[in-house]
């Protein structure tokens, strides 16, 4: 049995996957799959999760699946209303307009708040020590729409590192590195999605 992660780009699609399963396993009795399905950015995503979802949940291999569970950045999408205006407002909306489009029990939407680096920052031990000094004490998903986790980082590293932090690169190697444990207990909103699957996951886990 297995989730399908529903990815907006490369980075999510290459090491995400790898740290939920990892999380989960160590909750269950027995293994469960977590397979990324990749889109090409969050406009793709708006546009043909709905298609894809539905394909993946009725086609001839949906008994192999527990659900499908969508994962956007909060920070970059273009579709919000303009009256939400702060991440609670945005994240709770787009949620319920994703699921009420897909309308399957089976399809669960989440956002990394703001984006998936504050998982990072949550755990400090899993960055350069140059970068993890600097840190200083705010919580992950405080880290905002005006400097969100990764332009926070790549402003860290071009000043510490003389460099700037690349995604595909940097956030592949740490993101492996992650203590999802850490990142579980720093992130309400990366939590909510890691008990929503283990509450899943457990009926097909017995």
């Amino acid at each position: 049995m297995k989730f399908l992660l529903f990815v907006e780009g490369d980075t999510e699609h290459r090491v995400i996957g790898p740290v939920l399963k990892r999380w989960l396993d160590s909750q269950l009795n027995h293994a469960v799959g977590v397979q990324p399905v990749r889109f090409k950015g969050w406009a793709d995503f708006d546009r043909e999760v709905e298609k894809k979802a539905r394909m993946h949940l009725n086609g001839p291999k949906q008994d192999q699946i527990i659900a499908v569970i969508g994962l956007l950045d909060l920070y970059g999408p273009d579709f919000y209303p303009g009256d939400r205006a702060n991440a609670q407002e945005r994240r709770t909306w787009a949620i319920k307009h994703f699921e009420e489009r897909i309308d399957d029990q089976r399809f669960r939407m989440f956002f990394a708040v703001h984006e998936l680096e504050a998982w990072l920052l949550a755990d400090p031990h899993c960055l350069p020590t140059e970068i993890r000094r600097r840190l200083g004490g705010r919580p992950p998903e405080d880290v905002n729409f005006g400097e969100p986790p990764a332009k926070l980082l790549d402003r860290l590293y071009n000043h510490h590192l003389k460099r700037g932090y690349r995604k595909m690169v940097d956030g592949t190697n740490r993101f492996r590195a992650l203590d999802i444990d850490r990142a579980y207990d720093a992130c309400p909103a990366l939590r909510a999605m890691l008990d929503a699957m283990l509450e899943l996951a457990q009926p097909a886990n017995a």
